[in-house]
């Protein structure tokens, strides 16, 4: 089973991977999901160190209790951990081809991908397999993009797949959607990329000035969701060990009340990346166990 991955330290609150119904998990209405490191950030051109992100995610979320006082409801889904991918060090294609392998076979588990990165190029790999899935439909899944920057360049530093493309290539993919949150750096192609394609896109500032509207046009999303939440959409203040540092980003608070917003959407995958820390206790790695928890708690 999931021939491509690795046993390291577990996420809390997950089960025993032995422990899987998989009949019962392809029936089951409950939500199921399953946890997948990949230490992997070869495509990183500023802060390295992405590699280390999913373990100081899992260490961090020993931190948290089961019960969520905020929605006051105790997490009930079940989750597995799976531990990491093993990941080739700086050969995209081949960590691409492994992951694109794993996320199939958590797919066919019937459980749901939670993936923490590594780098922001990941997700192409993750929704790349979600595309070829059988039983899903792609042209209908709504990508929800948390991030400071665009990620929409063709080639970055005449690379067609990375950091700083990956949502081009998901764009290419033709999901019904992209809804990009927190931005608030980008280059000229970008932007024009994005008006030219009619891409729904909210700033940091936005964020600041019409938060309640933000979160309603989000609650009236309709069909399955994908969301990819890159830590650096928070300011450096919250979250500095990351690859692309960026000033004048959300709180924690704003991010909360924003994922909250999808409570009852049929989350089919949700992945974390950029989280480059190796330090037991930083602050990046408690935000990003904090996000994960949210959406778990939904």
């Amino acid at each position: 089973m999931l021939f491509y991955t690795e046993n390291v330290l577990k996420f809390a609150f997950s089960i025993e991977t032995s422990n899987i119904d998989v009949e019962s998990s392809n029936h089951d209405d409950k939500k199921r999901f399953s946890i997948l490191g990949v230490p992997f950030d070869g495509t990183t051109s500023y802060m390295p160190g992405a590699r280390f992100g999913p373990r100081s995610v899992r260490e961090a979320s020993y931190n948290f209790e089961r019960y969520n006082l905020i929605l006051d409801k105790n997490i009930n889904t079940k989750i597995y951990d799976f531990g990491d991918l093993e990941v080739v060090p700086g050969n995209f294609k081949k960590t691409c081809s492994n992951l694109k392998t794993t996320i199939s076979e958590i797919l066919d588990l019937g459980l749901i991908p939670l993936t923490i990165g590594g780098d922001h190029s990941i997700s192409y790999c993750v929704l790349k397999a979600i595309d070829e899935n059988d039983e899903l439909n792609f042209q209908n899944i709504t990508i929800i993009h948390f991030d400071a920057h665009m990620d929409l360049r063709n080639r970055y530093m005449d690379e067609k797949y990375s950091h700083a493309t990956v949502m081009h290539r998901i764009f290419d993919m033709n999901p019904k959607e992209i809804i990009q949150i927190g931005v608030r750096s980008s280059s000229e192609e970008e932007a024009i990329f994005a008006r030219e394609n009619n891409l729904k896109v909210y700033t940091s500032c936005d964020v600041d000035e019409n938060l309640e509207e933000i979160i309603k046009f989000l609650q009236k999303i309709e069909g399955p969701i994908y969301v990819t939440f890159d830590i650096d959409v928070l300011d450096p203040a919250f979250a500095p060990s990351v690859g692309t540092p960026s000033p004048c980003g959300l709180n924690p608070k704003q991010t909360e009340k924003l994922i909250y917003s999808l409570k009852n959407k049929k989350i089919v995958g949700f992945d974390l990346v950029e989280v480059s820390s190796n330090k037991i206790g930083d602050i990046t790695s408690i935000h990003a166990a904090k996000t994960i928890y949210d959406v778990l708690s939904l």
